[in-house]
């Protein structure tokens, strides 16, 4: 069974568009309705929610900025876009994040059904080429590394890139690949080797197998949205090119390294779910010019390495760690002193602003110059409570008090701790006490 939210500031549509689901049949558990993005991102940071459907022009928070915030909380939260306006950059965008389908109000009852239907069916669906793995591995086939010719020339670019850009001949074949960039990322996957009472898992021929398989779910996944280069490196690794021109990279500069985050993090996900393995992936930062492929390349290797600090954690970006900080690799004990420092910083700023209206995690991450996802994991990890539980916990014991030792009316309320309606604020009330406000008051 699936969980929906649908989100739109006329809340009869929510209604209409809610009870449409509910009559439709389809494997539907729970259907959420929010009125904003804000409402919208408590739903979904507080309930299991697999399908978003959002409206794109909501006041203080759109749709693409409840979608950006909703895959940063939860990478496998899929999303159908619904509008007013059939604006092609609006389009473009929700497209570029993943965005499954985009309809234009009034909506045609059947066709988003359709739509719905289409995104549960595929939802948890292996691909053609992973279900024939899965079907295959044991079996006796020949595998080929796919473009190994392409591999050591790719290889060679992201260790030197002078020895492969001072050469006419590979910078021929480099054109082939149309690396023409001019900004680039580069993400390492790393994929374990499984043993069982001190001996290997698998066989080689496994583990080649593992890892073509590992290879085709980064394809899958980075072919639907991004403009890439996959391939094997030494080491166990995959290696992933990413580029975008000038446009693109300017047309959302600001939350390219969120959305590497949230790839970082899918990745993960997926060839966990099908192949049963904590692959570690290392982000790097994004540079101007192929010339920097090897600085990019140390990058994202170096980031992997905090896996030996963070064995629970397995996606890292290189920019969340201040390594001009240390002339040296840091010791286990300045980890330990800097992801503190993170945190206690992140709980002063909470401490100060939890009931500023619209209040993310990314804007207490963007404070402490970490991405999110890395600060909800140390927050997590040295607080033993989720970092939006902490913001909820201080806006609900406020609220109490107030309801217990003043006249304040609801709304008043619900206007001091950051909520925009009061409903809203009597729904997150009632969830964390078990009563309503009214019935406290009383």
């Amino acid at each position: 069974m699936f969980n929906v939210l649908v989100v739109d500031d006329e809340p009869l549509i929510c209604k209409g568009l809610g009870s449409l689901l509910a009559a439709s049949g389809l494997e539907i558990g729970h259907i959420y309705t929010a009125n904003s993005g804000f409402e919208a991102l408590d739903v979904i940071r507080m309930e299991e929610v697999d399908l978003l459907v959002t409206d794109i022009q909501m006041g203080a928070m759109n749709g693409i900025e409840l979608m950006q915030h909703a895959k940063l909380a939860k990478p496998w939260v899929q999303t159908i876009i619904i509008s007013a306006h059939e604006t092609f950059q609006y389009a473009q965008m929700a497209v570029r994040l993943g965005a499954k389908d985009y309809l234009i109000k009034p909506l045609n009852s059947e066709h988003f059904l359709d739509s719905v239907r289409n995104v549960l069916l595929k939802m948890d669906k292996p691909s053609p080429e992973l279900a024939t793995f899965m079907a295959g591995i044991g079996e006796s086939f020949r595998l080929e590394e796919p473009l190994p010719e392409y591999s050591r020339l790719l290889n060679a670019l992201i260790e030197e890139p002078a020895s492969v850009l001072g050469d006419e001949q590979k910078l021929r074949k480099l054109d082939e690949l149309k690396l023409q960039g001019p900004f680039f990322s580069v993400i390492k996957i790393k994929l374990p080797l499984p043993e069982e009472d001190g001996e290997k898992k698998y066989t080689s021929r496994d583990w080649e197998l593992l890892r073509y398989a590992a290879l085709n779910i980064a394809k899958e996944l980075l072919d639907q949205e991004w403009s890439t280069v996959a391939f094997y490196s030494p080491e166990e690794e995959i290696t992933v090119v990413i580029q975008w021109d000038e446009k693109t990279y300017e047309e959302s500069a600001v939350g390219q390294i969120n959305r590497l985050d949230v790839l970082g993090r899918t990745l993960h996900l997926n060839i966990h779910k099908y192949l049963h393995l904590n692959a570690v992936i290392g982000i790097s930062q994004i540079l101007k010019g192929l010339s920097f492929m090897d600085v990019l390349n140390r990058q994202a290797s170096k980031a992997i390495q905090w896996n030996k600090e963070h064995s629970d954690y397995y996606v890292f970006y290189y920019g969340d760690f201040n390594w001009s900080s240390y002339a040296a690799d840091p010791s286990a004990e300045e980890l330990h002193t800097h992801s503190n420092l993170i945190v206690q910083k992140a709980k002063e700023y909470i401490d100060e602003n939890y009931a500023q209206k619209g209040l993310t995690i990314h804007e207490v991450a963007k404070k402490n110059h970490v991405s999110p996802n890395y600060l909800s994991y140390l927050f997590k990890k040295n607080t033993g409570h989720n970092l939006w539980e902490y913001v909820i916990k201080l806006r609900m014991e406020d609220s109490r008090e107030m309801l217990l030792h003043t006249d304040l009316r609801r709304y008043e309320i619900a206007e001091r701790v950051g909520y925009e309606s009061p409903e809203h604020f009597s729904k997150i009330f009632k969830k964390y006490y078990g009563i309503s406000p009214s019935e406290l008051k009383k």
